[in-house]
């Protein structure tokens, strides 16, 4: 396989999980005699430009499909992150109603929604219908495609030319990154800006946040590996900042080349900070895999402990990282009995390789645990506090990231 950044065969493991189930791809109950197609989840690093990427990259359209169950507006703290995003962007950038903002991979309209709000012009692009859809019926005009060049070219000619651009945890979901990259080039207002967020490869190796990986997300990006990458499309990162979402991330600020001053002391920070933490070191390798391996032995032990207990285990949200966590630990139904997830997309419906089911939050009250094991650990704070008023006081809380811990 050759890198997708920058064409060099790939030759460095940075970890291998197995073979795991798409994530999202979560099974009806007439489909749970049926077999299971399990894929590679092998990460591998370019010695060349340090891209990170999958060994083995699906089709999208396997993994985006019209009945896509993730929906953001189910999170309170990525709702509040968003409008406090919409209010940061329109100050700094001086948006006014004469002016658009394009999301790319818009979802529901959770974040265009405080744009349209505060009397900006917005236009969504999300490729999963039925999440398009919610979108729309909020009032957020949305287009049902993937974004690339044709269609950026497509909308161009149309006269679509935003001062802002948002892709905000996308840009690991894209297969061909140049073909998406250059579609921000194409259609950017020339003194325009485009924010991309996403979790931040230097966090993953520190925090052992190896459940992050699985199919949907083709990429495990650093300020380094996309330089070159945006470089190329006559565009620059001119601002970076660090942020705690997703247990970690990075925010890039991008315009065409020479249209911003450089916060050269914000870049310089991040620089560094991914040369201590560089996959390219095999030190670092060795120690992440060992670490995520770990984890699966902590956590299966401690399942079997509270199982010989007789205690009822459940898990809390059906999310996509946890799929990679529990496909990799071998664990099912004989050691948690239910997850729990808002999203009415999920629950009656089965988690893919371990054959969970999803259940509405009501099976807490009719089926109480004595333990819950938190999936979603990056918003552990958010579903700590909820269900601490849902459960018993006796009730108990962990989660398996970075190590196997409970929560006081």
């Amino acid at each position: 396989m050759n890198c997708r950044g920058c064409g060099s065969e790939l030759g460095i493991v940075l970890i291998d999980i197995g073979h795991s189930a798409i994530s999202n791809d979560l099974i009806q109950e007439s489909d749970l005699t049926g077999p299971q197609t399990r894929y590679p989840l092998k990460v591998m690093t370019c010695a060349t430009c340090s891209f990170t990427q999958l060994s083995e990259s699906l089709e999208r359209d396997a993994l985006f499909t019209s009945d896509y169950v993730y929906y953001s507006s189910f999170s309170q703290t990525w709702l509040k992150h968003s409008q406090v995003f919409s209010e940061k962007m329109i100050s700094r950038f001086a948006l006014t109603d004469t002016e658009l903002v394009l999301e790319v991979a818009s979802n529901d309209g959770y974040l265009l929604q405080y744009f349209k709000e505060s009397g900006v012009q917005v236009l969504g692009i999300e490729p999963a219908e039925n999440v398009a859809q919610a979108a729309i019926q909020k009032g957020v005009p949305t287009i049902s495609e993937f974004f690339g060049l044709a269609l950026a070219k497509k909308l161009s000619s149309e006269g679509i030319c935003p001062k802002l651009m948002v892709a905000n945890n996308v840009l690991a979901h894209v297969p061909d990154i140049h073909d998406f990259v250059s579609g921000f080039s194409e259609i950017l207002h020339p003194n325009g800006v485009i924010t991309f967020e996403f979790p931040h490869l230097s966090n993953l190796l520190l925090e052992n946040q190896f459940d992050t990986i699985y199919h949907e997300h083709f990429s495990y990006l650093s300020f380094e590996a996309l330089e070159p990458i945006f470089s190329k499309y006559s565009l620059e990162i001119f601002d970076v900042e660090r942020l705690l979402t997703h247990g970690g991330s990075l925010r890039l600020y991008v315009g065409f080349l020479g249209e911003h001053a450089l916060n050269q002391d914000a870049i310089s920070t991040v620089i560094s900070l991914e040369s201590e933490w560089n996959p390219l070191d095999e030190a670092i390798r060795k120690t992440f895999q060992d670490r995520s391996r770990q984890v699966k032995y902590d956590l299966l032990e401690e399942l079997l402990g509270l199982k010989k207990e007789a205690k009822r285990v459940v898990g809390y949200g059906a999310a996509a990282k946890g799929n990679t966590l529990l496909n990799y630990a071998g664990i099912n139904s004989d050691l948690i009995d239910y997850v729990v997830d808002l999203n009415p997309a999920k629950q009656g419906k089965y988690l893919p390789g371990s054959l969970i089911q999803v259940v509405g939050i009501e099976h807490l009250e009719l089926f109480p645990p004595d333990v819950v094991l938190i999936l979603p650990w990056n918003l552990s704070a958010e579903i700590h506090t909820h269900l601490k008023h849902l459960l018993s006081d006796r009730t108990k809380y962990f989660v398996a990231i970075p190590k196997v811990s409970y929560l006081s």
